[in-house]
């Protein structure tokens, strides 16, 4: 299995997916994106990924509703997406994704964890080439075969597809998105979720009480309302 495995099955066992974070973090993706495409999901490619990840993760249809019907609202500020990058203790680079309407608010406090925890917040461009921008798309595994379904969308970008408990797992650069989506559609394909990771080209292994040191800043910075996603180059532990 490839490095979109490993790292799949160690992002599985992360306490940051609890369910709360989810919901705040669809609720921002469901403003941006009808903001920039409009409401209708039919029109909006987006929107209808969006509202497929809330469907994955039990997010209320009425939430979802709510949420569209907000965004509506001309007089709604938008989020802006603003990547943060740094090193936290022990060499081990960070990448932080926020969407905020406040960028003064955000960039204080992602600094103050950086300079709480021993870490040191860095310029744009100093870490992010450390990492793969990759999208993902989890679809229903019924009547499909994965090593075929790799053959068949290796034409639409795919580099890695394989089962897992919840489906099956198709990998492929940030920029294949959008023909991937297309043609599973086409198909009438179920895609269950879809979304961007990045992932670490090198991942370096510490110590229990290193890693404990990186994680109380991980831990600090991914509490933070503004934060939608963390990924750093600390080698995790995938055993159970």
């Amino acid at each position: 299995m490839g490095r979109a495995f490993e790292f799949r099955k160690a992002r599985k066992m992360k306490r940051w997916s609890a369910m709360s974070k989810a919901f705040t973090r669809i609720g921002k993706d469901i403003v941006m994106a009808v903001k920039e495409g409009g409401p209708d999901p039919d029109s909006n490619a987006r929107l209808r990924a969006v509202i497929q990840n809330a469907k994955a993760v039990n997010m209320p249809k009425d939430n979802v509703e709510r949420a569209i019907k907000r965004a509506s609202d001309k007089n709604l500020g938008d989020f802006k997406e603003v990547l943060f990058e740094g090193y936290a203790p022990h060499g081990i680079a960070i990448l932080v994704e926020t969407a905020t309407d406040n960028n003064t608010r955000t960039v204080a406090n992602i600094r103050s964890y950086f300079n709480k925890c021993d870490g040191s917040l860095g310029t744009s461009g100093s870490v992010v080439f450390m990492f793969d921008h990759t999208c993902n798309f989890r679809i229903n595994a019924e009547g499909l075969d994965p090593e075929e379904l790799e053959l068949e969308f290796i034409d639409y970008g795919a580099e890695e597809v394989f089962a897992d408990d919840d489906g099956i797992l198709i990998y492929a650069p940030f920029e294949s998105f959008g023909a991937i989506q297309s043609e599973l559609e086409t198909r009438g394909i179920e895609i269950l979720s879809s979304g961007f990771e990045r992932i670490p080209q090198v991942t370096k292994a510490l110590t229990p009480e290193q890693a404990a040191d990186v994680e109380k800043l991980l831990e600090k910075i991914e509490e933070d309302d503004d934060v939608q996603n963390v990924y750093h180059t600390m080698e995790e532990n995938t055993e159970e």
